[in-house]
């Protein structure tokens, strides 16, 4: 999970700019991965937080999240079976790409709320819709995302409905204050970190401070 790295418009922007959208992009991934998974007592699963302290036209990015993903943890087995609508795990398979699509698209509308809320503008999902995360890093993610969806729906209409559910539930768990909080704090920590990376143990126990508070 990595913010698309691209900044229309802006020539001159600093690279505090950039590295507070990069912040804010990665940690809503990682707080939708860690708390939310936890909450529908999902699986655990590794990720980490890795860092380009040198940013140059190969390696164009300041933090990025490795791993992460439900689906990359499932036995190819199942997800094939549950594909051809073969097995009984068809429920556990759907949970975890709904999942790991959300994790996804949680990513950019944390960036869109974080410049929303520093423009003083307003944040709601009639105004914040799927195509505009494109417009806050989101491009990659939403090829990665369209693309689960593709391997398991094949109604194109279906798709339609389920990534716009999947987006409002993204939405709802960003806006929730609480979930915010952790995500405003854990940002601070990626800027403030002057690590290679940061562990998935390392970020739990950031977000479980703030939980627990």
């Amino acid at each position: 999970m990595q913010r698309t790295y691209y900044f229309p418009n802006s020539p001159a922007t600093s690279s505090t700019e950039r590295h507070n959208h990069i912040a804010y992009h990665e940690a809503g991934h990682v707080a939708a991965i860690y708390i939310r998974n936890r909450e529908l007592q999902l699986p655990p699963v590794f990720f980490e937080i890795n860092f380009n302290r040198n940013e140059c036209a190969e390696y164009p990015f300041f933090a990025k999240v490795e791993g992460g993903r439900l689906i990359d943890n499932l036995p190819v087995a199942e997800i094939e079976n549950t594909y051809l609508d073969l097995g009984a795990e068809k429920y556990s398979l759907q949970q975890a790409y709904e999942a790991d699509v959300i994790n996804l698209l949680a990513g950019p509308l944390a960036e869109t709320k974080f410049v929303a809320l520093r423009d003083d503008e307003v944040f709601n999902p009639q105004l914040v819709n799927i195509k505009a995360l494109n417009n806050y890093g989101g491009h990659s993610d939403l090829e990665q995302a369209y693309a689960y969806l593709e391997y398991f729906i094949s109604d194109a209409r279906e798709r339609e409905l389920k990534v716009e559910y999947l987006f409002i539930r993204a939405f709802q768990f960003i806006n929730q204050p609480k979930n915010w909080q952790c995500i405003e704090n854990f940002a601070r920590y990626i800027l403030s970190n002057e690590q290679a990376n940061i562990s998935c143990e390392e970020a739990s126990l950031v977000f479980d401070k703030v939980l627990a508070s």
